[in-house]
């Protein structure tokens, strides 16, 4: 079968296309053919050799912990009435997405519901897991302010779609104007250009004085950080995003003083069940037209290092998928 393999640590360059031996399942394991398999900046910073001290990963391997697809074959012990022939999405770890066909447990299946794209159904694997799980954590609530810092992404835009549901009165930041435009559009009750040298000024007047009941940080790094200024007093402030090479550093001291409370991608990972149990409710979610994916760019197997060149350089808006 036709696999994407980063042959070592670098730049999209090692991306490969190459055949490889089939798959081989174990008991309770299926085999999903993949029509499409999820893209996140996670899976660009690990090819890069990023996060050694967080994964164990040797090249070369096969990126992608997301996919979605049909199954194909059940292994010993699963259940082959249940799933063989149906429609699928999986969080299958860090590796082995970008494939014709890939190996996970029974556990982390999660049906698609007719009418739902294959495509938007993996957009949502981790992202829109994630983003619910964000939502779940900090529990904004009707007529509080919340602030999305990176509202344009894969993650960002269906967390403002999220806390919009919620009832909160949401802004975004996003850079030029495409992607401002596009925060609007999803809901947001006002969009910052975090382009401009004054966005914290900006979104301090669109704030308010007393500032974001709840502070989504996907961005980190030195705009994590001004971000965290922003979050109200007692209110809580979310460093779950790192493109920038780092989490916002925030002082934990500080944010005790203000009776701020910290959370960050630690306090949102979730066992194979809890995630497919929220895979499942955001899978109906988009289903039913309450949720959707953003995705910009959809690239066939054969030029997974343009997806991820995509990624790095940020020139998409919303999701990166690959289609197999």
């Amino acid at each position: 079968m036709r696999v994407a393999r980063a042959t070592g640590f670098g730049g999209p360059e090692v991306l490969v296309t190459v055949d490889v031996p089939e798959p081989v399942m174990g008991p309770g394991q299926v085999v999903v053919e993949v029509a499409a398999a999820d893209t996140i900046f996670l899976d660009a910073q690990l090819r890069s050799g990023w996060g050694g001290e967080y994964f164990t990963l040797e090249p070369p391997y096969v990126p992608g912990g997301g996919v979605a697809g049909t199954v194909r074959a059940v292994g010993a012990g699963a259940d082959a009435a249940a799933w063989l022939g149906r429609r699928v999405a999986a969080s299958i770890g860090f590796t082995g997405g970008y494939a014709e066909r890939a190996v996970t447990g029974v556990e982390s299946l999660a049906a698609v519901p007719d009418g739902l794209a294959l495509t938007d159904a993996a957009a949502l694997v981790h992202d829109g897991v994630t983003a619910t799980a964000l939502l779940d954590l900090t529990e904004p609530k009707p007529g509080e302010t919340v602030l999305v810092v990176g509202a344009s992404g894969g993650m960002g835009t269906l967390l403002v779609q999220l806390a919009k549901a919620a009832g909160a009165r949401v802004v975004g930041t996003a850079r030029g104007g495409r992607k401002t435009a596009l925060v609007r559009e999803l809901g947001a009750d006002a969009v910052i250009d975090a382009g401009a040298p004054d966005w914290v000024v900006r979104a301090r007047e669109a704030l308010g004085p007393a500032g974001a009941d709840v502070v989504l940080d996907g961005v980190g790094g030195e705009v994590g950080a001004a971000a965290f200024a922003l979050v109200a007093d007692g209110g809580r402030f979310s460093a779950h995003g790192a493109p920038t090479g780092g989490f916002a550093p925030v002082d934990p001291a500080a944010a005790r003083r203000r009776g701020v409370r910290l959370l960050g991608i630690g306090d949102v990972q979730l066992s194979a069940r809890e995630h497919t149990a929220l895979l499942e409710r955001v899978l109906a979610e988009a289903a039913g037209g309450r949720l959707r994916p953003v995705i910009g760019g959809l690239f066939p197997l054969e030029r997974a290092a343009g997806a991820h060149t995509a990624i790095e350089d940020r020139s998409l808006l919303g999701k990166v998928v690959i289609r197999v």
